[in-house]
């Protein structure tokens, strides 16, 4: 569809031809299914909206886990929050009730989104690695009038504000349009540099469980590609990486990220590993230098950590921040019961170092009570 002008050719989510409709071209999905306010700059920029938005996909049994990292990001953030929740159809009542029922106090607004996907190769896409995942490669064509956006997986659990992660947004230089960590800190146990088939960015890859984005930048950028000499739109180059590399990769739509970065490097902000702490970062001993020094300030519970008992000292953290009630003494409720319960993982590799679970939180803790005493 195109303002003034009827065309016959339509393929949702591709960019059409700039000789069938120029620059009036609009994405039909986007107008169905986002109903924020926030318009898009008119100038490309890194300074952030007042309201932070929020994005990630639950499908499956991932309701909890995903209630449970919107619980951490409330918890702790100052400025407003926007959750944009995808998930399919059958949770959206269920996370009404859920959220319905939080005392926001007015600092949080959420939208339910349905999982779609370019109706011509849907198929394709909900099958790439896990249901759904690869839902968050369409968020900037989706949300086109958010301006930046943080998408995170649902294993994800905020240690301090949101508006830490948030503020790297005026960090960007003037060419970069997402942020992400790396893969690995330690090239021994790295998995892309010793097993993919596929580019990838950087010594060890990235990834794509946090995901900042400047999206006005990214649906205006051009991509160079190793599929053809000129340079594509993020809604031109999916479908044919899909196509040329889905042979080639493991972990779905990030590969295709690192694919992506690989040809675009000038285009990553790269985040330090404690904004995206794994189990790789301890269980083959501590390496994520940063979380040592300052703590965790974002846990990704990856591999199922949190719904087994492999690596105790992340389902500790997630057990406690899902069992904490709003409003209830933060040190007495939260923070001292996890402690001792970390306490009894000092068996494991994680274990050994679970003062790095809780040095942050220990300084949110604070740094929230010091907020409150001033009535801010």
């Amino acid at each position: 569809r195109c303002k003034n002008l009827s065309v016959s050719f339509w393929n949702s989510y591709w960019m059409l031809p700039s000789d069938v409709c120029g620059m009036n071209c609009f994405w039909e999905a986007a107008l169905r299914y986002d109903d924020t306010k926030t318009q898009p700059s008119e100038k490309t920029k890194t300074q952030p909206s007042e309201k932070m938005h929020l994005a990630v996909v639950a499908c499956g049994e991932r309701l909890e886990e995903t209630v449970t990292m919107l619980r951490s990001a409330i918890i702790f953030s100052i400025k407003p929050l926007q959750f944009h929740i995808f998930a399919e159809d059958q949770l959206h009542e269920s996370f009404k009730d859920i959220l319905d029922d939080f005392p926001y106090e007015g600092k949080v607004n959420y939208t339910l989104y349905p999982i779609t996907f370019p109706t011509e190769s849907a198929t394709e896409w909900k099958k790439l690695f896990k249901p759904c995942a690869s839902q968050r490669l369409f968020l900037p064509l989706i949300l086109k009038n958010v301006d930046s956006l943080l998408y995170v997986d649902t294993d994800i659990l905020f240690l301090r504000p949101v508006d830490d992660i948030w503020s790297f947004l005026r960090k960007f230089n003037s060419t970069q349009i997402a942020a992400m960590a790396p893969e690995h800190e330690e090239p021994r146990i790295g998995w892309y540099n010793r097993f993919a088939r596929h580019p990838y960015y950087g010594a060890t890859g990235i990834n794509s469980g946090v995901m900042l984005m400047n999206m006005t930048r990214i649906r205006r950028k051009y991509f160079k590609n190793d599929m053809t000499t000129v340079r594509l739109q993020w809604g031109e180059i999916l479908m044919p990486l899909l196509k040329k590399y889905k042979l080639n990769i493991t972990w779905g739509d990030q590969d295709l990220l690192n694919i992506m970065f690989f040809h675009n490097p000038e285009s990553l902000y790269v985040f330090p590993c404690q904004w995206n702490y794994r189990p790789d970062h301890c269980i083959y001993g501590s390496n994520c230098k940063e979380a040592e020094e300052e703590g965790i300030f974002i846990l990704h519970g990856n591999r199922g950590v949190y719904h087994d008992d492999k690596q105790p000292t992340f389902r500790a953290v997630y057990e406690a921040i899902k069992n904490y009630s709003f409003g209830d003494d933060l040190v007495g409720s939260l923070l001292q019961p996890l402690e001792l319960e970390l306490q009894k993982t000092v068996h494991t590799y994680c274990g050994r170092v679970y003062k790095v679970f809780i040095k942050q939180l220990e300084k949110s803790i604070r740094d929230l009570s010091v907020r409150r005493s001033k009535g801010s």
